[in-house]
């Protein structure tokens, strides 16, 4: 049986299933990140409602990334075990919960839990969606549809500064945190009700051969074990994501949580001109996890190795984030520094984007979940660090130096990718692609 061609076009209700299933991910990937959003647009409003310092509000904007990191471990294998259907669901449910319950903390440590819940339940989002593509796409045409859900991520991020700053100067910051809250509820009865996991068996032979005919599907995935799990930490390539994508997500998230209360405290923008100012560079990123998408499966199409093409597409753009981070932080002009930012954001999401498609290569079928979840642990813990190790540089120096440790930072994860991800991993664990896990 021949490899899938890219272009080839999926049978009538395979097409139909892509659409429902990219639409359902791409509106909770939206939601997902104004809610995370959320607090970063706030920030200053908060802190003085609540009375924190630069190193407390750094603590809280970090909080929700270490919970989502930590539980991106058994939230892959889940994904992998019970389908995304399920688990993306109750994560939806807890996620929309937690967030609106940080409309009424009133103090600091109710407000980190909240937090921290958030981030447990919104984990299961990004692996959730990396298994879709898997079940719904073969493997040469699933930069495009992973490009797509990756776009959520800066597309909700542009919009939170633009719908939220109106409900933070015209009623109440907590009412940002009301409303996404009840939205996200709306978006997890859509989800349980129309979205559904492949069953093949039901299929026809022109369906599953659309989805089967790449060398890597052919076989139907068996259920994932724990040794298989734990499998994935032996080889060079698991390592050289999970640092990659520390390097990648540290200087997108200083943006991330930093970016509004950036605009006002240090180049003394308005709140009203921050929303507009700070939205820009993440239009910019959604047309980057786009393009990237795009990219990356017409460059794998004319390839002969989809793991080393879609590594080289992470490689050169996190170089651009890090080229282009260094003017961001120095140059005097405001204009200047929100072009170089949008450049950046416009490269993090491409890289990001890349990533997760490289996910889908990279791993056996039935692990595809559970390497993006550890390429995402990997990223979430550099998420969680980047906010607050931005905040108490801010504090003790300026924000000059903190976005000069995150350029640094991002370019040891190039590195990190370009040095160890060399070939995908394979079912069963080989001598060649072995590494011992750092101390």
């Amino acid at each position: 049986m021949s490899a899938t061609p890219v272009h080839e076009q999926a049978p009538p209700r395979i097409r139909r299933a892509q659409i429902v299933a990219l639409t359902l991910l791409m509106v909770s990937g939206i939601v997902n990140y104004l809610d995370r959003g959320t607090l970063a647009v706030a920030n200053p409003l908060i802190r003085a409602d609540l009375g924190l310092s630069l190193g407390q509000m750094g603590l809280l904007l970090s909080a929700f990334s270490w919970s989502y990191a930590l539980f991106q471990l058994p939230v892959g294998g889940l994904v992998d075990r019970v389908g995304p259907r399920k688990l993306l669901g109750i994560g939806l449910i807890v996620w929309s919960l937690a967030q609106a319950s940080g409309g009424f903390v009133s103090t600091f440590g109710w407000f980190i839990l909240a937090r921290i819940v958030l981030g447990i339940g919104e984990a299961p989002q990004f692996p959730s969606a990396a298994r879709v593509v898997s079940n719904w796409f073969p493997l040469r045409a699933r930069g495009k549809p992973t490009g797509i859900f990756n776009s959520a991520s800066p597309l909700g991020t542009a919009l939170a500064p633009l719908c939220l700053s109106i409900l933070v100067v015209n009623f109440h910051w907590r009412w940002a945190f009301i409303v996404t809250g009840i939205a996200g509820l709306v978006v997890a009865v859509v989800w349980l009700a129309v979205y559904r996991d492949p069953v093949k068996a039901t299929m026809t032979e022109a369906e599953r051969h659309y989805l089967e005919g790449d060398e890597a599907d052919r076989k139907p995935a068996p259920s994932l074990t724990f040794a298989e799990w734990r499998s994935l930490f032996s080889h060079g390539t698991t390592w050289g994501m999970l640092i990659g994508f520390f390097g990648s997500v540290y200087l997108n998230w200083v943006y991330l949580t930093w970016l509004p209360g950036y605009l006002t405290m240090e180049r003394h923008m308005s709140l009203m001109h921050t929303g507009v100012a700070a939205s820009i560079p993440f239009f910019c990123g959604f047309l980057g996890s786009l393009t990237a998408g795009w990219f990356s499966d017409l460059i794998t199409s004319r390839s002969t190795n989809p793991v080393g093409s879609r590594r080289n597409s992470v490689v050169i753009a996190m170089l651009g984030m890090v080229a282009f981070t260094i003017p961001a932080a120095l140059v005097e002009s405001n204009t200047i520094a929100i072009v170089c930012i949008s450049v950046v954001i416009f490269l993090a999401n491409a890289a990001s984007a890349s990533s997760w498609a490289l996910a889908t290569a990279a791993a056996p079928p039935n692990r595809v979940g559970s390497l993006g979840a550890i390429q995402n642990f990997g990223g979430f813990l550099g998420g969680a660090l980047a906010p607050i190790l931005t905040g108490y540089i801010a504090q003790t120096w300026s924000f000059v130096p903190a976005l000069l440790t995150a350029a640094g930072i991002a370019f040891v994860g190039a590195l990190s990718y370009l040095f160890f991800v060399r070939k995908p991993i394979e079912d069963k664990p080989t001598h060649t692609d072995t590494v011992q896990a750092p101390a």
